[in-house]
């Protein structure tokens, strides 16, 4: 089975979460905090295998979770950071944030990896907040959440020679002729509704991949007759082999056959008309082949002004094919060993994949929900995700915070009074006039 898009859930690991723990051997006196922080979580991380040729695996596979780091121990020891969660993906895969629709990485080459879903950071244990005015500090924070989102995978067929051209013109006939790939063959359009791959062995130990391309049809670039789910995969192809039906059993002209193909090439993407390409006049068996090729090449020679290659070949009798294979090879071994692809610009890997502040961390809104004040603010909110608080220490570490930031100031002048019900996130507390919030 051949899958070529998908959509997966990724989360990174949550990080562990610190602990409060003391000292507590026999002969040391006032030992002090001892709580270990909490491990990080695993990262999700996609790693490019060439053994892999489709996305069949996410097909019934499509929850993928980091663990979470390990709770912070006492004597002051750290908790084990997680593995990493390693997926496999087949080369030519292109990962899609579902809800930006960003491309977050483009993979292509044997043993790439890309981290896709950030575990989190450890929480910190009572021995980091261990301070000269509060020596022994019942103070620990939760592990932070590890990222999590939805991504689209799209493979875009990594092959050496690409087939295209209107259905019913011999592709998938010739793929089976010159390898072992057997690829449904029917009289009908449209008989090859997903890539077929082929390994061709030229002779001499020289071999390249062949990928056999779903038939194209006019308005391919807009969409027409799935023109986009085949498109995409020429892009990945060194070589474009055209295969034309020269002897126009469709009732098609060939000339208008190739000249419409390459404005869909075109369209599609300007940097595939630039693709070196060799146009297979094929079914020269066939009556009348020979007169509309003599036709066909006076018509390119007047169209591009020079002789473009034109190999007159057979898929039924083999006419041509051995030729056709030798000159193939003849142009791979003259270009780059990679595919020319449009990349995705570098950028450093903390700016993808850790969330950017929109706004800055001492900004708050203050809004009244009947008798309830509502403290909007990212940054109270994130230290809220992070503390334990289950203990005086924690409390007081957050009234101070509100103090610092202006925020109890701030429900003052909004009318707050002792009594008040002030909610921030999930938390819902006291508004005490004075000094803590309880």
């Amino acid at each position: 089975m051949f899958v070529d898009k998908t959509r997966i859930y990724v989360k990174g690991g949550d990080g562990g979460d610190g602990i409060v723990s003391y000292r507590r051997e026999k002969y040391v006196p006032m030992g002090g905090p001892a709580g270990g922080d909490g491990g990080h979580g695993g990262d999700v991380i996609f790693r490019v295998d060439e053994g892999l040729r489709t996305l069949v695996d996410f097909r019934y596979q499509k929850h993928f979770k980091a663990d979470r780091g390990e709770k912070g121990r006492n004597k002051s020891r750290h908790g084990a950071n997680a593995e990493d969660m390693i997926v496999r993906v087949p080369p030519g895969t292109v990962v899609i944030d579902d809800d930006t629709k960003e491309v977050i990485a483009d993979l292509t080459r044997q043993g790439q990896e890309v981290v896709i879903a950030k575990g989190g950071r450890g929480g910190r244990g009572n021995i980091r907040f261990a301070t000269a005015n509060n020596p022994a500090p019942e103070l620990a924070e939760h592990g932070e959440e590890g990222q999590e989102r939805w991504v689209i995978l799209e493979l875009k067929v990594m092959a050496d020679v690409g087939l295209v051209g209107f259905p019913s013109v011999g592709k998938s006939t010739l793929l089976s002729v010159v390898s072992a790939a057997q690829p449904k063959i029917g009289a009908y359009h449209f008989t090859t509704i997903t890539p077929n791959l082929g390994m061709v062995d030229v002779g001499e130990g020289r071999s390249f991949v062949m990928a056999d391309l779903p038939g194209l049809i006019e308005g391919a670039h807009t969409g027409i007759g799935l023109g986009h789910e085949f498109l995409r995969h020429v892009e990945r192809t060194r070589i474009i082999v055209h295969v034309v039906d020269m002897a126009g059993m469709e009732g098609r002209d060939p000339f208008d056959d190739w000249v419409k193909i390459n404005e869909e090439l075109k369209l599609y993407n300007e940097k595939l008309s630039e693709r070196p390409q060799i146009i297979a006049a094929n079914k020269m068996d066939m009556p009348e082949a020979e007169e509309n090729l003599a036709v066909f090449r006076e018509k390119v020679r007047e169209m591009t002004g020079s002789d473009i290659e034109i190999m007159p070949i057979s898929s039924l009798t083999r006419q041509g094919i051995q030729e056709l294979l030798y000159r193939a090879m003849e142009l791979l071994e003259q270009l780059p060993d990679a595919p020319e692809v449009e990349e995705v610009a570098e950028v450093d890997e903390r700016k993808i994949y850790r969330f950017e502040k929109t706004r800055r961390d001492s900004e708050f809104t203050i809004r009244r929900e009947n008798d309830t004040f509502v403290v909007e603010s990212e940054a109270v909110e994130n230290m809220l995700k992070r503390m334990q608080m289950n203990s005086h220490d924690a409390i007081l570490r957050f009234a101070r915070t509100l103090r610092h930031m202006g925020i109890d100031e701030a429900l003052r002048k909004r009318g707050a009074v002792d009594g008040t019900i002030v909610r921030i996130a999930d938390f819902e507390f006291e508004f005490v006039e004075g000094s803590s919030y309880y």
